[in-house]
């Protein structure tokens, strides 16, 4: 039985709505939904478009709640910002908001949150609400899972070095640890302190492969997949401690070295998820290496062979000398996992529904 589509007022659910339905973020289940999105991407069954608002620092940095603050964020990305992120696919549309301010922290909040509304396709109008945080770091981590599945795929085990904590880097530690199983070797993760290193490896019980704290880059020549989730504001790692082969996953900001971007342009492969938006985003190290020439990498990335996710990574191409891979995050993904989600809630309802209509039962339960 599927959920009458024009119905109105939209479903509300939340991560509380999701745990108390017994629904969880699957990562093989996800990652197995973000394949199909590339598929459908690369086959134009999907469109997305992201924007993204950034208010004056200086604002904030006035108020006498965050002038304290300040001098916290010396190596660290401020990520003040409104981001909207909107999707059509085959079946439904969605716009996700995020709002986002690394100084939450200070405040006991999260650095982001997101709200993703799905839509009708035909009709345009609301058919759920969901509390999006964790499926939006859900969704980023398939990234990961893709890459190593794909372009590592001749690699009999994996050694992964990790930069970066937060709940993205929790959820990619899970999806490697959910879809490699035993071809995950190791996991090293840096993160801001030791300590915070150390709480991050006993969050992740579910991993069989160690997952080793560092405090520096030491072992990154050993990594064969090096994924930056970091909030760094400057390159956290230098050219010269990767190794020829590895293949480098960028998820954060400007955290890739021009040398290492130089190396990799001359004699390597170059990856984006979307080249235009990655462009037209100029906050991570690839748009920024063309920009701060005074040009741009969508009007100069085709021509040096960068290439796309879809047909580069999905594709199954595995890596041949350093690959570099840049990801802005695409609102198809948010759309693909949300729509499973939402799919999944409405099916354990009814179940629960038609449980308490069961003859013999003494009660209904009401949806």
């Amino acid at each position: 039985m599927e959920r009458d589509r024009f119905a109105f007022p939209p479903l509300l659910i939340s991560s509380a709505d999701l745990a108390q339905s017994g629904i969880e973020l699957d990562p093989k289940v996800l990652h197995d939904r973000a394949v199909q999105m590339w598929k459908d991407l690369r086959a134009g069954l999907s469109i997305g478009k992201k924007s993204v608002l950034l208010p004056s620092e200086t604002e904030l940095w006035a108020s006498a709640s965050y002038a304290a603050l300040r001098d916290q964020f010396g190596d660290e990305r401020l990520g003040w910002k409104l981001s909207a992120l909107s999707s059509i696919g085959p079946r439904l549309a969605s716009v996700k908001i995020v709002g986002a301010n690394a100084a939450n922290r200070h405040f006991g909040l999260e650095r982001s949150f997101s709200t993703i509304l799905l839509l009708d396709k035909f009709t345009m109008r609301p058919v759920c609400f969901l509390e999006g945080t964790d499926i939006s770091a859900a969704r980023t981590a398939t990234y990961a899972s893709v890459v190593a599945e794909s372009v590592l795929a001749e690699r009999k085990t994996i050694k992964v070095f990790l930069f970066g904590g937060g709940p993205i880097a929790r959820s990619i530690g899970l999806a490697l640890g959910a879809v490699l199983g035993a071809r995950l070797e190791i996991l090293w993760v840096r993160t801001r302190s030791r300590q915070t290193a150390e709480a991050f490896a006993h969050s992740l019980p579910q991993i069989t492969a160690p997952i080793v704290p560092v405090t520096d880059n030491a072992n990154l020549l050993q990594a064969d997949f090096i994924i930056t989730a970091s909030n760094a504001k400057s390159p956290v790692f230098a050219a010269h401690e990767v190794a020829p082969e590895a293949v480098v996953l960028h998820l954060g900001g400007d955290e890739t070295p021009v040398e290492y971007l130089t190396h990799v342009l001359q004699n390597g492969i170059v990856v984006c998820d979307d080249l235009a938006m990655v462009s037209a985003r100029n906050s991570q190290s690839i748009a920024l290496y063309f920009s701060r020439r005074g040009s741009t990498l969508e009007t100069e990335g085709q021509t040096l062979g960068v290439r796309d996710f879809a047909g580069h990574v999905v594709g199954r191409t595995p890596s041949r000398g350093p690959t570099h891979i840049t990801c802005v995050g695409l609102p198809s993904l948010d759309l693909y996992v949300a729509e499973y989600i939402f799919e999944a809630f409405v099916a354990a309802s009814l179940s629960r529904l038609q449980v308490g209509r069961s003859p013999g039962s003494s009660t209904v339960t009401h949806e």
